[in-house]
């Protein structure tokens, strides 16, 4: 039979697990993703709420075949737990480093832009700083609710709407319109924005201003409603269409620069810019003060901590791109 302290113990225990399964619910509104994000059973976190309901003598949560609904109780006990689950889990992450390391998995989700080409030295850095962490990493262009996702982390460039969020901004993305020298020769280089309407155009399919594209020069601004020959959501695809000869492409500068610094692809309409970006870490304000998280933000920002990006500093140094930057 358990001793009176022991069996205390485990009852506290058990009671913050449940605590911790009913925030993952309220947050993603779901029993059944609950469950896939805990990797438990459905019936393990049925049961847990169950649990904590019976010792609360109230439901939670309003259940319909398609829809979870927090009850008046529900939500008036949400955001104290969810401040509780963050901190217990912070103090759990910092004494691990007391004694030994920080240890866990991080789950990321990151945009393909990024990904190619220029994160994996920094998180082979990071984890050789820190052995003990794993790094999930969830690779696509959704912008996702980090939340609903059961991410630690989201490195997007739109900022979030959600309160629930936490946005740290961590270099600019600029965008750049360029083409093969080849096919510049072949049909022309643009001199006026108004000169796309002669060329075949490759663009991104997730910008929010969708078909309208605004064009900055001596504070002045020239909106046009371009058609793509090529829409998608895939920038390093737009950057090998401009390689094989096919037309005038708009790509972000950390996708663009290793060609335009070889020669093999030509900026076209330098003296106009476009809005810029920023990629930011994006996160539950409940895992502000999580510490594996706080450490890969930090080895993130350090990465960048110069101003302008490795990529851009090159272009800017040969006169090709612009200090300024334009707001979105």
């Amino acid at each position: 039979m358990l001793a009176g302290p022991l069996l205390s113990y485990i009852r506290r225990m058990d009671r913050l697990q449940n605590i911790e399964t009913f925030v993952r619910v309220a947050q993603t509104q779901s029993f059944a993703e609950a469950a896939r994000q805990l990797r438990v059973a459905r019936s393990v976190v049925t049961t847990r709420i169950k649990q904590l309901e019976d010792y609360l003598g109230a439901p939670l949560f309003h259940r319909s075949t398609r829809v979870v609904r927090l009850s008046e109780t529900g939500q008036a006990f949400l955001r104290d737990c969810v401040d509780l689950v963050g901190r217990a889990n912070d103090i759990v992450d910092q004494m691990r480093d007391v004694r030994s390391a920080p240890a866990g998995t991080l789950r990321l989700h990151v945009l393909p832009g990024f990904v190619l080409g220029h994160l994996a030295q920094i998180l082979r850095d990071f984890q050789e700083k820190y052995p003990e962490i794993n790094l999930d990493l969830s690779v696509s262009d959704a912008m996702i609710d980090p939340v609903k996702e059961g991410m630690d982390c989201a490195l997007q460039i739109f900022p979030s709407v959600s309160e629930e969020l936490v946005s740290r901004r961590l270099f600019p993305v600029r965008r750049v319109f360029c083409a093969t020298p080849d096919y510049l020769k072949k049909y022309g280089t643009p001199r006026h924005p108004n000169d796309l309407f002669g060329h075949r155009l490759g663009l991104y399919s997730k910008y929010p201003s969708r078909d309208k594209w605004t064009f900055y020069r001596d504070g002045a601004k020239t909106t046009l409603e371009l058609k793509a020959a090529l829409l998608t959501n895939s920038v390093h695809l737009l950057n090998e269409y401009a390689l094989e000869h096919a037309g005038i492409v708009c790509v972000p500068t950390l996708v663009a620069s290793s060609g335009v610094l070889s020669g093999r692809l030509k900026l076209v309409l330098c003296d106009y810019q476009l809005s810029t970006f920023w990629l930011s870490a994006v996160y539950p304000s409940t895992l502000r003060g999580a510490y594996k998280l706080r450490l890969f933000i930090e080895a993130l920002s350090a990465s960048f901590a110069g101003g302008e990006p490795p990529w851009d500093q090159a272009l800017i140094q040969q006169g090709l791109l612009s200090t300024q930057l334009i707001e979105a």
